[in-house]
């Protein structure tokens, strides 16, 4: 009988040391892997938790995962959703896939970039700027700019039916309003804007000065900057009664009955950390802290010295789904 006790009991601890031992989260991932995957081995060293990433493809950007989450709503695979921007965060807000979490690494992260009732947290953000020609002697220094006559046929911009230009044209819907934005945008067809098919491409026409501006990602425009090419950085629309800078937050959030709440709270906390906000300003991606005592990338600003666009994102994830029918006309006029 003793030796029966015995044998039970130490399955039992077998059974306990495995199950600690082989935790295992599940993280869907729309950040890029290149960069986002060493904070998810170093949460793993961290922690013990083991993680089960699924990542985006570059066909499906931003959209392969989110659409996977809401197809898997009456049986949830995933526990927490690290998103490349908030605007998609809102959708799946909006469709009820989202538990709330309060982190208390949250703290020192503005509110503007967190949602009101705790949904998603943003951290590490890119924002839109312009680079032009190093050597053009009149810089653009608004994205009004784009409908000057000097730079006819001269400026691009990436295609806004796709990535963070939809968001941009969407947040100015959402502050400018409907005509306004209309109007700026016609008049961009007016004047020959030319269109990329990435923010990549555009810097790299700039790079080769093919063209005089464009609108990109900051981290499209510091790895230019980063490999000596003749650009300049410039931030638009940072004078009294200008619109201010587009910010593009990283989003983190808990998926409505995660299989493992206590652990993706965990993960959460782990990302929205000062240390994991360093990691992505020191990493090529150049991705600009929250948190305000957490240093800049070198060569860019940080949030705090800049006007920032003041948008609502819910607001913008509306604008950009009603957006969308207009967009595609005008991509084809």
């Amino acid at each position: 009988m003793k030796n029966f006790t015995f044998f039970a009991l130490s399955l039992l601890l077998i059974s306990c040391s495995s199950q600690q031992t082989y935790q295992t989260l599940t993280v869907y991932v729309s950040e890029d892997q290149v960069f986002s995957e060493p904070l998810l081995k170093d949460f793993e060293k961290e922690t013990g938790i083991k993680v089960n990433a699924v990542y985006d493809t570059e066909e499906s950007k931003s959209t392969g995962v989110m659409n996977r989450l809401i197809a898997e709503k009456n049986n949830p695979q995933a526990d927490v959703y690290w998103a490349n921007e908030p605007i998609r965060a809102e959708v799946l807000r909006q469709k009820n896939l989202l538990a709330p979490y309060l982190s208390p690494n949250a703290k020192g992260i503005p509110q503007t970039f967190k949602e009101k009732n705790n949904y998603w947290t943003g951290f590490s953000a890119r924002i839109r700027v312009m680079i032009a020609q190093k050597a053009l002697k009149e810089k653009p220094s608004s994205i009004l700019d784009y409908t000057h006559a000097k730079y006819k046929a001269n400026a691009v911009i990436a295609n806004p039916l796709f990535g963070t230009t939809t968001a941009h044209i969407a947040a100015l819907f959402s502050v400018w309003g409907e005509t306004k934005t209309k109007n700026f945008l016609e008049k961009l067809k007016e004047n020959q804007i030319v269109l990329s098919t990435s923010n990549g491409e555009s810097a790299d026409f700039i790079a080769s000065k093919h063209y005089a501006f464009a609108l990109v990602d900051s981290d499209d425009a510091i790895s230019r900057f980063r490999q000596k090419q003749n650009i300049s950085i410039i931030y638009p629309d940072q004078k009294k009664g200008e619109v201010g800078i587009f910010v593009v937050p990283n989003a983190v959030m808990m998926i409505a009955h995660a299989p493992h709440p206590k652990m993706a709270q965990k993960f959460i906390d782990y990302l929205l950390s000062k240390e994991s906000e360093k990691k992505l300003a020191l990493a090529d991606c150049a991705q600009i802290p929250l948190h305000q005592d957490v240093a800049a990338p070198k060569g860019l600003k940080p949030i705090s010295e800049l006007k920032v666009m003041q948008v609502d994102y819910a607001t913008v994830a509306q604008k950009m789904l009603e957006s969308q029918s207009y967009l595609k006309g005008w991509v084809t006029k």
